[in-house]
């Protein structure tokens, strides 16, 4: 059954406040994810804007502050999506959360190999309309830059879609997050669907950066956020260099 595309809006409208610090789309992701999640093929893309304050203090690498608020904002949205899925069941909408994030155990074991978790949130967001993919692999959206955390969740009832899919990148010739990137995990080459992340993005190199980090401060948590806070869209600039 297709959803009052009113309903819908109004849940959302009464969970992600204040307004200004969201955005949300929907997708048809049919033939784009896992056989394992069924006909639940739409998603609500979710995103929640990190602090411009918090993330202008990023400059050689993460602070203590940054650490405890990406944390905060993984634990955030995944309250915020449990209610808005509770209150979309209730409306007779089937709903399925995907988390914000996977633990550190979980990228050491089960996603070691690839670091690729079942479901793309960012694949999820530019289906959405919301943004394309940065240089660096991250989620560059059009209101708040790479600024920010997503969530998704999946239904199985017809979303009333509303942007076009985004299917290149907008990043032109900037090259500022791939000349910050202390592991040299970007190759500066474009993203567009047809690109696979392995191709212009190491993960892996990435990620051990992260580890670094995260030992420095004695945490369980691998980030960085230098590219984020070097990006011009993050800052409200033209990306164009």
């Amino acid at each position: 059954m297709k959803p009052n595309p009113e309903t819908v809006h109004r849940i959302l409208n009464e969970h992600l406040l204040p307004e200004e610090d969201f955005i949300r789309g929907f997708a048809d992701l049919k033939g784009l994810i896992d056989p394992k999640f069924g006909d639940f093929t739409y998603g609500i893309s979710i995103g929640k804007r990190l602090d411009p304050a918090i993330l202008g203090k990023v400059k050689d690498g993460p602070t203590l502050e940054y650490f405890d608020h990406y944390r905060g904002m993984n634990t955030e949205l995944s309250r915020i999506s449990y209610l808005v899925s509770q209150s979309l069941n209730v409306a007779g909408i089937p709903t399925l959360n995907i988390t914000p994030s996977v633990t550190t155990e979980e990228l050491n074991t089960i996603y070691n190999k690839t670091l690729r978790t079942d479901l793309s949130h960012k694949m999820v967001a530019t289906r959405a309309g919301l943004g394309w993919i940065g240089k660096t692999a991250l989620f560059i959206s059009h209101r708040f830059g790479p600024g920010l955390r997503f969530v998704t969740i999946l239904t199985s009832s017809p979303l009333p879609l509303t942007s076009k899919p985004v299917i290149s990148s907008l990043c032109g010739a900037c090259n500022l997050c791939v000349e910050a990137c202390p592991a040299n995990a970007a190759t500066g080459q474009l993203w567009d669907v047809s690109v696979d992340r392995d191709q212009f993005f190491d993960a892996h190199k990435c990620r051990n950066q992260c580890k670094l980090f995260g030992e420095s401060f004695n945490q369980d948590i691998r980030i960085c956020g230098i590219c984020v806070a070097v990006c011009p869209v993050q800052r409200g600039e033209n990306v164009s260099r």
